[in-house]
């Protein structure tokens, strides 16, 4: 069958298939458990066969409609108050009842893989949170991974309304979970969580075919991917290169040639040792690529034997397996997760364990991250392992390119992770991403807006709130003034405030200097609730740190203003950093700054004339300390446009 003629007849096959079922059938979000906006009208729909008729009662009133020829319906519900549980009956060809339905306010928790981190994740610092989470007032969506390059989809193949428990809310969204409790707290009013977020995607993915007419690259980039013979070949090429990779690595691995380098009495006093955590290429064997061995003696007592035990490994890059005496504990494929691996009961001796750790690294530095936990814990002890270990090169290998991404490709998430929400009023949205569009700030000022403006165009409820967040702190942290994507990325973060009805919360004094996934998500949720405050319900509070407004010069000083200084500006600490001045040369140089009322004094006594001023303009402004009384942090910000 030709390309045109699949197009032309998959689809009708499956719309006549839908409408030949004669089932009324609803949407994955129209089920038990689902939390419906108040205070707007609803719509509920669903399909079922043509001309059927189809009503709904609910809150003892009877709403009626009839099939369209196609066999979609849809009724529109008047507004109602908060409240619940209720149940909904909806009538066509049978009956569907729906129980413990609440009235509260829905929110979109959306964007890449630090809205999508879960409180599993970050359970190591929320272990009371998580055992305090009996709420059945706060309600989870969780949309699967999906993308379709070809149509907007009108409903999720998975999906259910789940209430948070200390069992459940491993699985909810750690911001979204803590925007939800923060906000359920001051409202008493439920709140239901549609997360549909996926790690690693550009804003682009979460675009409309129309939106992105705007952006040629990003459009003819989703015309490519709508050819299924173009993904099969891409996913086949992508496998068969992977695959020969590991596949030669396996069979160059001198750790498995004979006796395997895991075997506990394994003579390893030829190899050479390194300091653990740390990353190979600074050791004489260099920035090599392939597979590393690791191994370390750890003397235990004999009150820990044959006790389980929790082992702790930092991160490492990429991925690992790990034996203890030669048993297998655990393993991580990429290399962001945190290593926390079980190790069962009997794995463990008493006087002499070998801990072995095989690393894979197929591009960049491989070894262990540092200043990530890396200790053995059983019962009360806790045993460090940071040290020295030794280590063998088990393979070296050319350098793995990584896969192509087919998921994140422009329009892709829109159409399979979006579209299917539309026909479900909201509150408004949240938005955690922009760590994949760093590289590409300056498009991000206008593509950014374009998004919001596309989903507000798509749900049909006006300006709704949208409040997102702005990059956190990242990677090494420099001594001096320098360019930085990141900086660049949050000033179009920054820039994005001038579409109506948007807030911001910035986090550039809670992320990890070695994780672009920080675990604290609490402060973030909660600044995200304090702007929901006051955007979604009109609250009068200070909801934002001091933001930027305009400078003027005083002979060799810079005098800046700002708005949202709430009470009054403050530093955390003795003095402000974070500040850097330049004068026409444009070569910044850390600088003095001093409060003084609502403005800021920034001089350096190296820049006479000065002509610009950056704060916290890094990758990593770890220095940073300006806040407002209300212990909100200021945006970093220029007052230039130097770097364009």
């Amino acid at each position: 069958m030709s390309k045109i003629l699949k197009a032309i007849l998959l689809p009708a096959l499956l719309l006549l298939s839908l409408c030949c079922m004669g089932q009324l059938r609803l949407p994955r979000l129209v089920s038990d458990g689902m939390v419906l906006q108040r205070n707007t009208e609803l719509k509920v729909w669903g399909w079922d066969t043509p001309g059927q008729h189809v009503s709904i009662a609910f809150r003892e009133v009877t709403y009626l409609t009839k099939a369209s020829p196609q066999g979609s319906w849809e009724i529109k519900l008047p507004s109602f108050g908060a409240g619940g549980p209720y149940q909904m009956v909806i009538s066509g060809s049978e009956e569907i009842v729906l129980e413990d339905i609440l009235i509260g306010d829905v929110w979109i928790c959306s964007g890449q893989s630090n809205m999508e981190l879960t409180m599993q994740r970050a359970s190591p610092i929320y272990t009371q949170e998580i055992a305090t989470a009996e709420n059945p007032e706060i309600r989870q969506f969780n949309v699967s991974t999906r993308y379709d390059f070809k149509n907007p989809q009108h409903d999720f193949d998975e999906g259910e309304w789940v209430k948070a428990t200390p069992e459940t809310v491993l699985s909810f969204s750690a911001v979204a979970y803590f925007f939800g409790r923060s906000l359920y707290e001051k409202y008493q009013v439920p709140v239901g969580l549609i997360n549909t977020s996926l790690g690693g995607s550009p804003a682009e993915a979460w675009m409309s075919e129309k939106a992105l007419m705007e952006f040629p690259k990003h459009f003819d980039e989703l015309q490519r991917f709508k050819d299924d013979d173009l993904i099969d070949d891409i996913q086949k090429s992508d496998n068969e290169r992977i695959g020969a990779w590991y596949n030669t690595l396996q069979e160059k691995d001198a750790g498995y040639a004979n006796t395997p380098w895991s075997t506990p009495d394994l003579n390893t006093d030829t190899w050479p040792s390194m300091r653990i955590p740390g990353y190979w290429a600074d050791q004489p064997i260099g920035n090599v690529n392939g597979v590393v061995w690791f191994r370390k003696e750890i003397s235990l007592p004999p009150s820990t034997k044959g006790k389980p035990a929790k082992l702790l490994m930092g991160r490492i890059i990429d991925a690992d397996s790990v034996f203890i005496n030669g048993s297998f504990v655990g393993t991580t494929s990429y290399r962001y997760p945190p290593r926390r691996y079980d190790v069962p009961a009997g794995v463990l001796r008493a006087g002499k364990n070998i801990l072995t750790v095989r690393v894979i690294n197929s591009s960049d530095k491989g070894g262990f991250v540092p200043d990530k936990p890396y200790t053995l814990s059983i019962g009360n002890q806790t045993f460090d392992l940071t040290g020295d270990w030794k280590y063998q090169l088990g393979a070296e290998m050319e350098p793995l390119g990584p896969p192509t991404f087919i998921r994140w490709k422009p329009g892709g998430l829109y159409n399979g992770m979006l579209a299917p929400l539309f026909n479900y009023s909201i509150k408004g949205a949240i938005w955690y991403q922009g760590e994949s569009n760093a590289s590409r700030a300056k498009e991000y000022r206008t593509l950014f807006p374009a998004m919001i403006r596309d989903w507000r165009t798509q749900w049909n409820q006006g300006d709704f709130p949208f409040i997102f967040v702005q990059l956190a702190n990242y990677m090494e942290a420099r001594e001096t003034p320098t360019a930085s994507d990141w900086a660049m990325l949050r000033e179009a973060q920054l820039q994005a405030l001038s579409v109506p009805n948007t807030a911001m919360a910035v986090i550039t004094d809670i992320g990890e200097w070695n994780d672009i996934h920080p675990l604290n998500k609490k402060d973030v949720g909660n600044r995200l609730a304090l702007a929901a405050s006051k955007l979604a319900y009109g609250d009068d509070l200070v909801y934002s740190g001091p933001l930027y407004k305009g400078f003027q010069k005083k002979g060799n000083k810079i005098i800046l203003t700002f708005n949202h200084t709430g009470s009054a500006l403050k530093v955390s600490g003795e003095a402000l950093k974070g500040f850097a001045i330049a004068g026409k040369d444009q070569q910044f140089v850390w600088a003095q700054a001093k409060i003084k009322g609502d403005q800021i004094t920034v001089w350096s006594e190296q820049v006479k004339d000065p002509v610009a001023v950056r704060y916290a303009w890094a990758d990593n402004p770890d220095q940073a300390n300006l806040y407002n009384q209300e212990g909100l942090p200021a945006s970093p910000f220029r007052t230039d446009q130097w770097e364009e």
